[in-house]
């Protein structure tokens, strides 16, 4: 099992195992409905933030990988859209990308919120997951929003609903077993030397990562259908000429977020602007700390009409 973009292991910067033998190292796939806690157990289980987060559906666009090391793993996270019943080419290609990448994976956690009941959807992803080979670990997410009863009968629910390897209740905001999680899922990787360097925690692109804040940022607090209609795209990154010593680096990162319609536009942007700024100012606060220098952030918003049911379009905007 090669997994997915495996790196050649070369160079000082890797971990040498204590025990060679026994060491683990493979690639994990989280699947679920949309707002399944995905997203934040794959940051939980890293410790940091590698995936946007968002009370909406469908926030994930991207596979998006977390590294989680271990003296006796290396567990590569690959955190993916929601799986759903899609109502636009948009919605095609991110089924696509899930199925794609089940594919090449060593296991597989399958994320079922405590707090909703086993629904189509879940149905719909547990008879997907039956027709594959790959081991896959059901986790019950949210489990701090229910009370024990509740708790008890989502899990016997769980496994009625397939043949898992093992069944985890889990809690990433109360951080409730995520060591348990992380056990488990490594209990199923192969033997093998570690696949990325040590300290690294994740192996997206920066403007994939800086794409990725600027859209978070800008999906607080809108309509529930706006997050569908959104996307962003980092035109440049470099980093400011004639800086002197005192001033220290300056990055000016360009981005422009699209929407669909002329309305969207107005709400993204808000009163005199106030929303627009609102958004800059707080995904800017991520983007330096994740780049460790200071950003100039210029944030444009452009409408890109229908663009989720344009092959075209959607090509470049990078799905």
């Amino acid at each position: 099992m090669t997994g997915p973009s495996q790196p050649t292991n070369q160079g000082p910067s890797y971990l040498s195992p204590r025990d060679p033998a026994s060491y683990r190292a493979g690639f994990a796939c989280v699947v679920g409905r949309p707002n399944a806690g995905k997203s934040t157990l794959v940051n939980a289980l890293v410790g940091t933030k590698v995936a946007i987060t968002s009370d909406r559906p469908q926030t994930t666009r991207h596979t998006v990988r977390g590294i989680v090391h271990r003296e006796d793993a290396q567990l590569v996270l690959v955190d993916t859209p929601g799986l759903h019943r899609p109502r636009t080419l948009l919605g095609n290609r991110l089924n696509d990308l899930v199925m794609g990448t089940l594919a090449e994976v060593d296991v597989v956690g399958f994320c079922l919120p405590s707090d909703q009941k086993i629904g189509p959807g879940d149905e719909f992803i547990a008879r997907t997951l039956a027709e594959i080979r790959t081991p896959v670990v059901a986790l019950a997410t949210k489990a701090h929003l229910v009370d024990s009863k509740r708790l008890v009968e989502h899990l016997i629910g769980i496994e009625q609903l397939g043949d898992f390897a093992d069944i985890v209740p889990v809690s990433s905001l109360e951080d409730y077993q995520v060591d348990v999680v992380s056990d488990v899922l490594c209990s199923h990787l192969p033997v093998s030397p570690p696949l990325y360097p040590e300290g690294e925690l994740t192996d997206e692109p920066d403007r994939v990562m800086v794409a990725e804040l600027v859209r978070e940022a800008a999906l607080e607090g809108v309509r529930d259908e706006l997050p569908h209609s959104l996307a962003v795209v980092v035109e440049e990154m470099n980093e400011r000429p004639d800086r002197t010593p005192e001033q220290g680096p300056l990055l000016d990162v360009h981005v422009t977020v699209f929407v669909e319609r002329q309305s969207q536009k107005a709400i993204v942007i808000g009163a005199k602007g106030a929303r627009l700024r609102d958004v800059g100012s707080r995904s800017r606060e991520g983007i330096e700390a994740l780049l460790g220098t200071r950003v100039f952030l210029d944030l444009h918003v452009k409408v890109a009409k229908d663009w989720q049911r344009d092959p075209k379009q959607l090509q470049r905007l990078g799905f």
